[in-house]
């Protein structure tokens, strides 16, 4: 029985701007318009004799994801949730995940441990490569994903090997090390997934690493688990203990101590997406060398990677570069640079910049919002609650709010009024008034908001009751 884990997790700091915190690099579109995520899905949710998948996530993109995996259209799977009140690297994941799997499916249970943000373009060498891993997993041993490297790649992480055998763990090396590696034939890039039985991670983490599995796995009992009407099962996390949990990758805690690994070598068109560079290596190139998401016009450029959301973008005479337009923010960087652009994401975290944090348009377990204009004491947002969505019941300490229904019937409380609204009909929330606005026909409902006050920022928010368990 193969139970796949999809860890789901990291800003993606590379991938800005495209990448942010409150939408994290699974979430962005491969060629085929379906996110790294929907990939890494369907991947796992295909293999033969898979019938549940776990994900592993923050709580605050649990909904982006149940709505990623509406998207598949393969035979029926059970979906299980975990989610993480905030992320503790790695080996917490695996922890987790030996710890859910065993308690739900037996210590046997086979987990397929998959990073969410990885491109795989041979999906039979996959499938391949997975039952071979499933059967050193179930004599015991811990297996690992090694691939053939291309190059002198200095973002992957390596392992040497000896046969089947891991010799050690190398993290990301310098060009000329990576060369020495390259040429000697013993090194395999770190592909970062992983194969073992569930009872085999958690022996091998009680030994090396038992404060990592004894809180996890208390944060699983102390969570609140919830089932739901499509079948799936989703447990939160216990925040307090699961804040406890030491923060380090699984590589260090477990992989580069245990003596029961193997490694696979797999051949399966495979690449860690961490930066421009590498994600444009899986779009089809012209006979330029150019790809490119979205409006967009070349000429005399090559070897270039555009990537527009929203308008137009043209190059002329450039060779070698990455162009990532989004609303608000537009990225130019030599592809040979790609690896520094996190620290351009750094620059602008560090000086409170909310472009490294969200989008102009953000969404929501109720829908979306989009800011239309905003300027010193005043934001204008479009908002769209989908059917059946309901905000929390809440208030605002520094702003007051107008609302204005422009589509749709808008059920709204208002301090002690109850509202139904309709088109070009309009509220005005007061600063401190608790309300709250839900949508209760079949039809999307859409108003325009605007937001007037010091300061109106996305936190000043006080929730009293939430559907969606934020409160």
């Amino acid at each position: 029985m193969i139970v796949p884990v999809i860890v789901s997790g990291g800003v993606g700091s590379r991938l800005w701007p495209a990448s942010r915190q409150s939408h994290p690099k699974p979430f962005l579109p491969l060629e085929n318009g379906r996110s790294l995520l929907l990939n890494t899905y369907e991947r796992a949710a295909s293999l033969e004799s898979v019938a549940d998948v776990v994900t592993i996530t923050a709580r605050d993109s649990s909904f982006k994801t149940v709505d990623e995996y509406e998207h598949y259209d393969g035979g029926p799977v059970r979906n299980h949730y975990l989610l993480e009140p905030q992320g503790r690297d790695t080996a917490a994941a695996t922890a987790v995940a030996a710890a859910y799997v065993a308690g739900a499916f037996g210590d046997d249970a086979i987990i397929l441990l998959l990073p969410a943000d990885h491109v795989i373009l041979d999906r039979e060498g996959f499938r391949a490569a997975v039952a071979k891993a499933a059967q050193r997993a179930s004599e015991g041993r811990i297996v690992t994903f090694g691939i053939e490297p291309t190059g002198p790649e200095t973002g992957y992480g390596y392992i040497e090997v000896d046969g089947e055998n891991a010799v050690r763990f190398v993290e990301k090396p310098d060009v000329a090390t990576a060369q020495s590696y390259l040429e000697s034939g013993r090194f395999l890039w770190n592909s970062g997934m992983f194969c073992f039985a569930a009872g085999s991670m958690i022996t091998a983490m009680q030994d090396l690493c038992p404060e990592i599995l004894e809180k996890s796995r208390l944060a699983i009992e102390k969570g609140d688990r919830e089932e739901f009407d499509d079948g799936r099962i989703e447990t939160t996390l216990d925040g307090e203990t699961f804040a406890g949990v030491p923060k380090i990758s699984v590589d260090y805690a477990v992989m580069e101590k245990v003596k029961n690994l193997s490694v696979i070598r797999a051949d399966i068109g495979w690449s860690d997406v961490g930066t421009w560079s590498s994600l444009s290596e899986s779009f089809a190139r012209d006979a330029d060398g150019n790809s490119a998401i979205g409006d967009v016009a070349m000429v005399g450029a090559h070897n270039c990677f555009v990537h527009s959301e929203n308008r137009l973008v043209g190059l002329v005479g450039v060779d070698d570069i990455a162009v990532v337009d989004t609303r608000d923010a537009t990225l130019v960087v030599k592809k040979d640079k790609a690896q520094d652009v996190k620290a351009l994401f750094e620059q602008l975290r560090d000086a409170g910049h909310e472009a490294h944090a969200s989008f102009p348009k953000g969404r929501r377990p109720w829908g979306s919002y989009t800011i239309l204009d905003e300027g010193p004491g005043y934001k204008v947002k479009r908002i769209e609650v989908r059917p059946g969505g309901c905000l929390s019941l809440q208030s605002h300490k520094h702003r007051s709010e107008h609302w204005t229904v422009v589509q749709g019937v808008a059920h709204i409380v208002n301090g002690d009024a109850n509202l139904v609204l309709e088109a070009n009909e309009s509220t005005y929330i007061e600063r401190g008034n608790i309300h709250r606005m839900e949508n209760r026909g079949k039809e999307p409902m859409t108003l325009i908001e605007v937001q007037t006050g010091g300061y109106l920022g996305e936190d000043d928010i006080v929730r009293y009751e939430d559907i969606y368990g934020r409160s």
